[in-house]
């Protein structure tokens, strides 16, 4: 399969729902894009969680997943499970994100997760980031809303790991649920390796891509002057 290459990353922003969705959706290939882009700028906007020991959570999370970033994080406070009914403040807290520099490169949960805190981060995202690549991750839970990936970002076993050692590590509040372990975040990585002929890899889905695979060279052409025939003469 031919690999699209992204290219550079400067500007890098992040959206989720809750603290850990970052992590839990796209930490792999946060880790890559740090790795990959010394100086990577990254500004994060979490809408629940803020004020307690789960912003505390993840502000560490995500300092071990982009080391040598410059990462500004933002949570908001907004309750957990309800954020439909706080449309209007999110479209703000997102609008105002959108205002500052333009992103390469926007990661935000997937439209069609079965969680209703995440569709409507999803669905804000597009009309506040109108121009920019929005890739949307899938976030492991007990719902069985995993579906098919179109987008493969195939990662190293050490940020694979990272990742794992990043969420086990740093959201201590989440380790009761069966679903939060090491085994499950790898496998999950596992599968979508699988799909992309590589061992571990992250999928998302695309809001919208334009593709650009360059123009085929043409030589310029010089346009002709119809030549008028003439008529000739009778001599005598």
């Amino acid at each position: 399969m031919q690999p699209l290459d992204l290219g550079p990353v400067a500007e890098l922003v992040l959206l989720g729902a809750h603290c850990d969705d970052i992590a839990i959706g796209a930490g792999a290939t946060v880790a890559v894009l740090a790795t990959a882009n010394p100086g990577l700028r990254v500004r994060a906007l979490v809408m629940t969680g803020g004020g307690g020991p789960r912003e505390d959570e993840e502000r560490a999370a995500l300092a071990a997943l982009l080391p040598g970033a410059d990462l500004e994080l933002q949570v908001l406070g907004l309750p957990d499970g309800r954020l439909p009914e706080h449309w209007s403040v999110l479209k703000t807290a997102v609008g105002a994100l959108a205002r500052g520099p333009r992103p390469d490169l926007v990661l935000v949960p997937g439209r069609d997760d079965a969680h209703q805190d995440h569709r409507a981060v999803a669905e804000i995202a597009p009309t506040a980031f109108r121009d920019a690549l929005i890739l949307g991750y899938e976030i492991l839970k007990w719902e069985g809303d995993l579906g098919r990936a179109p987008v493969l970002h195939p990662v190293p076993d050490e940020l694979a790991e990272l990742k794992v050692a990043a969420i086990t590590t740093h959201y201590p509040s989440q380790a009761h649920h069966d679903w939060f372990d090491r085994e499950a975040f790898l496998a999950l990585m596992r599968v979508r390796g699988v799909q992309c002929h590589q061992r571990y890899a992250e999928a998302f889905t695309a809001e919208k891509l334009v593709l650009s695979v360059g123009r085929p060279a043409t030589t310029p052409t010089t346009p002709t002057t119809p030549t008028t025939p003439t008529t000739p003469t009778n001599k005598e």
